[in-house]
């Protein structure tokens, strides 16, 4: 971490740009907390590595401060379970100003009044949100694009579309993206730094609030109920035509039936 000076009053003043670095690995990290040293926090795991931090969310999501390149790779490697390439990613520089407002000054800019830990846990939980939507962001609009050419086909040439595997799937994709978003990431629930330090409440809102984090989560969740929505009525649909095919069969099958009943009467 870069070299600090101190002002009148004994607040360390970071003249350098602290780096932050967050990335998102996956959909669960399994964390083995007994490995690490200096813990400050179990939930998130937090921990200071060299002169810097680390903040890990058991959904996948990792928020380095202050850490040089070294020493992100040796927390990947030993708490990464096999996860190299990033899902999602996001670098900004953290400004250390005892005397100005907290929050984001500029894109990839954020300003605090110190680097202290109950600070880093409220910045890691808006950077691990943040990714963590964004890459349930790009899902939701993948899903979009697979429901628009069954939707087109409905509306233009009113057949109802094939597949009800594909559909079903479409359900679970959107029924799980749910899941991520509102129980996983909990995205409108506060960090429990904040219950410990209820000054820093004004930090957190104006994070919150600059990168809509609630927003994003509400509409991420409308999204996925309307996904939900569209395939249970394409799924309806199916199972509608197919109960009329085999209905139509039935009646097939009880003519053939009769037909076969009455030449036989005939012949005998």
């Amino acid at each position: 971490m870069p070299e600090a000076a101190v002002t009148p009053i004994g607040i360390p003043v970071i003249d350098t740009p602290v780096p932050v670095h967050a990335v998102l690995l996956g959909d669960r990290l399994t964390l083995d907390r007994p490995t690490a040293r200096d813990v400050l926090s179990t939930a998130p795991l937090c921990f200071q590595k060299d002169d810097g931090y680390v903040v890990i969310f058991r959904y996948g999501a990792m928020i380095f401060v202050g850490l040089r390149e070294a020493s992100e790779q040796s927390v990947l490697a030993q708490f990464g379970q096999g996860h190299t390439v990033p899902l999602e990613e996001e670098r900004l520089d953290l400004l250390i100003r005892p005397d100005q407002e907290e929050g984001l000054t500029s894109p990839g800019s954020v300003q605090i009044k110190a680097l202290t830990p109950a600070r880093v846990l409220i910045l890691a939980d808006i950077l691990a949100k943040s990714i963590a939507l964004a890459r349930y962001e790009r899902e939701i609009a993948g899903v979009f694009d697979t429901i628009e050419p069954a939707a087109n086909t409905l509306a233009v040439e009113g057949r109802v579309p094939r597949g009800r595997k594909a559909l079903l799937r479409l359900i679970g994709a959107s029924l799980l993206a749910q899941h991520r978003v509102s129980g996983r990431i909990a995205f409108a629930e506060k960090p429990e730094a904040l219950w410990d330090h209820p000054e820093l409440e004004r930090l957190y809102a104006r994070l919150e609030d600059e990168y809509e984090i609630v927003e994003r989560g509400t509409l991420l969740n409308g999204k996925v109920d309307v996904v939900a929505s569209a395939a249970e009525t394409f799924t309806d649909m199916i199972d509608t035509a197919r109960s009329a095919r085999l209905e139509l069969l039935i009646v097939i099958l009880i003519l053939a039936e009769l037909v076969i009943a009455a030449i036989t009467l005939v012949r005998g």
